[in-house]
This record gives C-alpha cells, sequence and structure tokens, in this order.
C-alpha cells in the first residue's frame, strides 16, 4: 500500500527532526550522522542517476536495455571499490545479472543487497519517461525497482562518505529478469542463490509498504506456483448433457469451485485467471490467450483454466498441490475421458523466521535512533512473491528497504521521492552495524 504524499513529507521532516535533536544524533555515532549528512548532501545526484535509468527502457524482454542500465550501475560501484561482473544469460531469454563485490575485514559478516534492473514496461510501451511532479516522481521502474537500485547507491555512497564501507564485506545483486523470469527458472536463479549461500544477512530493495499511517517491516513473503488444468470429454449433442456425457466445461466447473470451497487456510490464496472451454480451447504459446470453438448445442469436449496459488511454507505448498489433485481425481462426472493437472516452476516462500525477525529487530534499533517510529511486520499477503524468497531458505533477512510508491506495473506508477532520503539513511546503517558483526558461518 503506496504513502500518501503527505505522510511521505511527514517522515522527511522527523528524520530532518531527528538529525537535529541532541537525544536523537547521541545514539548515532559520528560515522552514522555523517552517512545521514551524505544522503541529504546527495538527493540531486541520486534523483539524476535514477532518472537516467529510468528514461533508458529496460523492460525485462529489452536485453540491450537492461545491459544499458547494468552499466550505468557499473559506473556507481566501481569507484567505490567493487568488483563488478556481467553474468549473460541469453540462453534464458533474458538478459542476465549484475554483481558487485566488495571485500572488507576477514571474519565479519556479508551482507547480500538484493534488487533489479529489469521492469515490466517493454519497448513498445508508450510509458516511457521520467517526469518530477513535485515530491512524486512519474516513469516505468521508477519505485519497482529503479527507485529500489536508487537507493542502494545513495546507502553506499553514504557509507564510504563516512569510511565505513572500507571495511565491510557487501554483496550487491541486481538481477534483469525479476519482473519475467528467463527459463529454466533454476538457470536463471543459479547466481542469485549461491549468493544467498555465501551470505549471512539479505537485504531487499523492492517497495517500502505504509500501512495505517507506519511504515512495516517485511520479514515473510509468499510463493507463486502457476497451474494448468486441462479437461477433455466426450462431445456430443446437448440435448443428452445430463446423460452419456457433462462435457468438459461442466467438470472444469466442479473442480475450481471445489477448489474454491475447500483451498482455504491462513496465508493462502489461490487464483483463477484464465477459463476456456468449448468444441476446442488451445491456448497460444505464451498461455496467456486462448482460441475457443463451440455453439450452444454442443457438449464440449475441450476445457483449460490457468491460474496461481501463494502460500508461506514449503509444507503449505506441498500439502496444498497433494489436495488439489485428489479433487481432481475424485468424483469425475461423467463422460469426462482425462482430467490433467499441472504446475510449473515458480517463486518460493520467504517464511516469518525468527532470523528474519532479529533483523528487523535492528532495523528498529537503527529507527530508535534516528528518533523514527518502530516498524511492525507487515502481514505477508499484503506483499508479493520477489527475488529475496530464492535465499530465504539460507540467509536471514527483510525486504521493503526501497521507496513507497503508488501504481507500481501501470503507467500511473511513481516514486514519493522524499521516502528515499529517510530509506536511504537507514540502510547505510543497518549495512554498517550488521558488517560489523562476525560471522557465524
Amino acid at each position: 500500500m503506496p504513502w500518501a504524499g503527505g505522510c511521505v513529507k511527514h517522515l522527511a521532516l522527523l528524520l530532518a527532526a531527528a538529525l537535529l535533536a541532541a537525544p536523537a544524533t547521541a545514539a548515532l555515532t559520528p560515522a552514522e550522522q555523517r552517512m545521514a549528512a551524505t544522503v541529504s548532501a546527495e538527493q540531486g545526484r541520486t534523483l539524476a542517476l535514477l532518472e537516467r535509468m529510468v528514461n533508458q527502457n529496460s523492460g525485462s524482454q529489452n536485453i540491450a536495455g537492461v545491459e544499458a542500465v547494468s552499466g550505468m550501475i557499473r559506473a556507481e560501484l566501481e569507484p567505490l571499490g567493487f568488483q563488478v561482473r556481467w553474468i549473460p544469460l541469453r540462453e534464458t531469454g533474458r538478459a542476465g545479472h549484475l554483481v558487485a563485490t566488495h571485500r572488507g575485514r576477514a571474519g565479519t559478516k556479508n551482507i547480500l543487497l538484493i534488487g533489479h534492473l529489469d521492469t515490466v514496461f517493454e519497448p513498445d510501451s508508450p510509458f516511457q519517461k521520467f517526469v518530477r511532479e513535485g515530491e512524486q516522481g512519474h516513469g516505468p521502474g521508477a519505485a519497482d525497482d529503479k527507485g529500489g537500485v536508487a537507493v542502494i547507491i545513495a546507502a553506499l555512497r553514504a557509507m564510504q562518505a563516512a569510511g565505513t564501507l572500507r571495511q565491510a564485506n557487501v554483496t550487491v545483486f541486481l538481477t534483469g529478469d525479476e519482473e519475467d523470469p528467463g527459463t529454466p527458472l533454476s538457470l536463471a536463479r543459479r547466481d542469485l542463490i549461491a549468493a544467498g549461500k555465501a551470505a549471512d544477512v539479505a537485504l531487499d530493495f523492492e517497495g517500502l509498504v505504509r500501512e495505517n499511517g507506519r511504515d512495516m517491516g517485511s520479514i515473510a513473503r509468499r510463493s507463486v506456483t502457476d497451474w494448468q488444468l486441462t479437461i477433455k470429454a466426450t462431445p456430443g449433442h446437448s440435448s443428452g448433457v445430463f446423460g452419456s456425457s457433462y462435457g468438459a466445461n461442466y467438470e472444469l466447473v466442479r473442480i475450481l469451485d471445489q477448489f474454491r470451497r475447500e483451498l482455504r487456510e491462513p496465508n493462502l490464496t489461490y487464483n483463477v485467471g484464465l477459463i476456456a472451454g468449448g468444441s476446442s480451447a488451445k491456448l497460444d504459446a505464451g498461455r496467456i490467450r486462448a482460441d475457443v470453438t463451440g455453439k450452444t448445442n454442443i457438449i464440449a469436449a475441450e476445457a483449460v483454466a490457468r491460474g496461481d496459488l501463494r502460500a508461506i511454507s514449503n509444507d503449505q505448498i506441498a500439502r496444498v498441490k497433494q489436495r488439489m489433485q485428489q479433487i481432481v481425481d475424485q468424483n469425475r462426472l461423467t463422460g469426462v475421458t482425462g482430467a490433467e493437472l499441472g504446475f510449473e516452476e515458480g517463486y518460493p516462500p520467504m517464511a516469518p523466521t525468527a532470523g528474519n525477525q532479529a533483523i528487523l529487530d535492528k532495523l528498529n534499533r537503527v529507527n530508535a535512533d534516528l528518533g523514527l517510529p518502530a516498524m511492525p511486520a507487515l502481514d505477508p499477503v499484503k506483499r508479493g512473491a520477489g527475488d529475496i524468497s530464492f535465499v530465504a531458505a539460507d540467509v536471514d533477512g527483510i525486504a521493503g528497504l526501497g521507496p513507497t510508491s503508488s501504481g507500481d506495473h501501470t503507467p500511473a506508477e511513481r516514486v514519493d521521492i522524499a521516502s528515499m532520503w529517510p530509506q536511504a539513511t537507514r540502510a547505510a546503517i543497518l549495512i554498517t552495524r550488521l558488517s560489523q558483526e562476525r560471522r557465524r558461518k
């Protein structure tokens, strides 16, 4: 849920007041005060970077565009002492990923920062340019996730200015296909998973959620798994529909309605996004359109439905898949000759673990030292799937460290500019503190 513009300005004022107030700044080290001052002083520089990124189209399937944005980030990170490499993944149908590594003091925690270079807007979209509208930045990917990438850069530059980056072990991993992953997914996320195994903490820079006037901390994200149900039945004249064959459409509806009634658990949602049925029902190559034929007096021979399910744990996913298959297999209507349920590779869940809560607790200590309110944990139902989930099984982390926004994934997408500065300040201090802790792995 996006922030209202007035709330964003209010938080920015709160942060400014906190940094000037003696009781609050007394809780910050001189280096941390320097980080906050640097984020504020470099607002123009950060916004200029954001505008350049947004004005370069980087739709997930625009390989050249994604690579061009990665070049902009390379130019920011290499002067900070990062070793930057590009992992090409054209065999997946996508550009690849940018990975930047900063080596610091041995034995201290390695902090993994996650974001993405791509957007949902391809080159044929009319929505292509960044426009400043007061405290709003209107443009494709201005928030999701180029705003988040800009926050990462602002935080790292603040650390460099304060001298805390020098000894920090930090890996920046920016995927080029978060919005529309390449296939096979196992290859598209191979290197991110490896980075998670090598890390001690993962911080994800997609957008911050604000709820009931409060910033929320994201310690969990649900999975997303696409499914497809295909039904075959004996066709015939409609006058005999309740005799020798009910047809494919009735069987499809029976199953879907039973899914609706019986697949009810906390943190679980089940969606039907596409349905087609008739004498014939064929999906296109992308499986987002259907070619259907049929007449009112012919019993349907084919039906197909596609959708997704979202769950909070692997156990819940396995249990729900098993129950779905049982529903498909039982009580088939007369005349049904086949019912096939299939699942596709998807985003895994990020379960709400004690380790994730501990990272949020540390962020809330940063908030307290800045004079900002504590951030409660967000209900995972209110957050979609994301790349941090691919490392969640191996490393503790939190999501939502990017700016707030509105209209994501639509031509109304706007980033709340004022939210970028407290987010970058929080991130710089949190990364610094985490990077000074000793490794346990």
